[in-house]
């Protein structure tokens, strides 16, 4: 056989695919003075980076060789008429049980700069994420100067506490989760937490160069600000895509988000702290007050300070901040990186996203949540519940009773949303399994409308298999009228998650041309847990380019 076999990276190359081993395995880690078994991909944390070029098809064989059940997310990859490898449990697949494995085909087209992969089953990718460096096709380039060197910058949350046991003590309690121990870089939380100080991430640069940092938020409950002291960063990309520069001295990232940033070595020599810290909307909600570092150094000589320099970042609860950093964002928009914002739209949507309650059952479990309720979440007011069928399977195969197709396309309950108080019969959500169907090619319109039931608060909601254009955002209540008025239609980023401001509403676009079923949810670990999730089902086109892939032959069973 002939290509490279580099056991080290487990990396093949052969009959043109690139191809991968993932084990998912239980390894040993100490941080925080003490040391606990996580899950892994290969025995790393964060886990390996995939380095791919924009087009590329690879293959990832997947081997649990851990004691939960375990799927694979390609955050942000579309994966063009083959969603059978998407990765979320019981919607697009079974979960890999332990012992199994699953070969999945990971399918890159229009995507270009930095995407992720994670886990997507309970709370594991807590521990099991990794980034996806998407270059340039062979022969062309950046549309920015090359830098001098490239860096990841994985933002994540760690927690004392194993993650399987915060994750039932969670779903017992009725409640929200206990709070992360600290925030890491590239999975070392930084030398402000006790027993971390040799293990801070550093990072040397050369005076005068620029560098290239690769954002990825793989935090679970938290949108995080960050921040290089004493440097702007300038904005070049999101979610795979190009942006217009946007020169900036902090970043508001969602869970699930990324961002590529340009930065220039231009301050004296020193030490510089670059950070990352909470932004918590929710009133009357416990977060994790903590700071994560790592250190940018100049190489060269020169008397260091006592301590590095330290960024300046917004407050915890600084909404504006977080918002208006968002809505800055413009797609590059140039003739090498058009624009197709969808003007004629057939399809238009509203879906409210709420943090409810449901009354206690004190025979079954705790009731942790506002007034001795169970907390819950829902989008126009279902709270999902997951099958124990994938629902792409029972599409593809016509299997009845494990999915509903009457979603709501607009609220069924219209109210002030954004009012500071509401009756509590709104509160309580129905439980279903309902999806929205969509015509091949139509054109939708989607107004996401945050509410401020049991807690108003910010909402990264996130979309499988497509990137859509964020045309417009604002606070209160969505106006039909008014606000479509302000849209923009000429620049607007293409993302795959967007956050919904607190007590706000964010509108997206795009084109129904990916056959399949797509998972729509907020990436807010707790809040997906509790339902603020559903799907689209694309239906199959006329012609052969336009329908759903044959499954693999071995898909996971159920």
């Amino acid at each position: 056989m002939s290509g490279l076999l580099v056991f080290a990276g487990m990396v093949l190359h052969c009959q043109g695919l690139s191809q991968h081993t993932f084990v998912v395995k239980e390894t040993p880690y100490t941080r925080l003075c003490g040391t606990k078994n996580i899950l892994t991909v290969n025995g790393k944390f964060p886990g390996p980076t995939l380095q791919v070029r924009k087009g590329e098809t690879i293959v990832v064989d997947v081997h649990n060789k851990g004691d939960y059940n375990i799927t694979i997310h390609w955050h942000g990859v579309k994966q063009p008429r083959y969603p059978w490898s998407d990765g979320p449990e019981y919607i697009t697949q079974c979960p890999i049980q332990p012992g199994k494995k699953f070969r999945q085909k990971v399918i890159f087209s229009s995507e270009e700069g930095t995407l992720w992969w994670h886990a997507h089953s309970d709370f594991t990718r807590a521990t099991v994420y990794g980034a996806i460096i998407i270059h340039p096709k062979k022969g062309t380039h950046y549309p920015f100067p090359k830098p001098h060197a490239e860096f990841p910058i994985i933002l994540g949350e760690w927690w004392k506490q194993g993650i399987m046991e915060l994750y039932e003590t969670f779903r017992l309690s009725g409640g929200d989760p206990n709070v992360s121990d600290a925030y890491t870089i590239n999975g070392q939380p930084g030398d402000l937490y006790p027993c971390s100080k040799s293990e801070t991430v550093q990072l040397m640069v050369d005076h005068g160069k620029t560098y290239l940092l690769r954002i990825i938020n793989a935090a679970l409950q938290d949108i995080l600000f960050f921040a290089v002291a004493k440097h702007n960063i300038t904005v070049v990309g999101t979610d795979a895509s190009y942006t217009k520069p946007l020169t900036t001295d902090y970043i508001a990232i969602s869970p699930g988000q990324t961002i590529d940033v340009l930065l220039k070595a231009n301050q004296p020599q020193g030490d510089y702290y670059m950070a990352a810290s909470v932004y918590s909307s929710a009133a009357g909600v416990t977060y994790d007050n903590t700071t994560t570092t790592a250190i940018l150094y100049y190489n060269g000589s020169y008397n260091a300070s006592s301590r590095p320099y330290f960024p300046n970042l917004p407050s915890y609860n600084d909404t504006n901040a977080s918002a208006s950093f968002t809505g800055k964002l413009r797609s590059l928009a140039d003739e090498d990186h058009p624009v197709t914002v969808p003007l004629n739209i057939s399809t238009k949507l509203i879906y409210a996203a709420s943090v409810n309650t449901f009354p206690c059952n004190n025979r079954t479990s705790y009731c942790e949540g506002p007034n001795g309720t169970r907390l819950s979440a829902s989008l126009n007011n279902i709270s999902f519940h997951l099958p124990s069928t994938d629902i792409l399977k029972a599409y593809y195969n016509h299997i009845g009773g494990v999915y509903g197709d009457q979603f709501p396309s607009v609220p069924p309950l219209l109210f002030n949303f954004t009012a500071e108080y509401l009756p509590a019969f709104l509160l309580t959500p129905k439980i279903g399994t309902e999806v929205k169907v969509l015509e091949y090619n139509s054109t939708v319109e989607l107004v996401f409308q945050g509410t401020n039931l049991a807690a108003g608060t910010d909402h990264p909601m996130h979309l499988h298999g497509y990137s859509f254009y964020v045309v417009g955002w604002g606070f209160g209540d969505f106006d039909k009228d008014k606000d479509p008025l302000g849209y923009n239609l000429v620049d607007p980023p293409l993302q795959n998650t967007i956050a919904v401001p607190k007590n706000g509403w964010a509108t997206i676009r795009f084109k129904a041309n990916n056959p399949g079923v797509w998972f729509l949810h907020c990436h807010l670990e707790r809040h997906q847990s509790w339902g603020m999730d559903s799907a689209f089902i694309v239906k199959n086109g006329d012609y052969p380019d336009a329908q759903l892939i044959s499954p693999p032959p071995d898909m996971p069973p159920c």
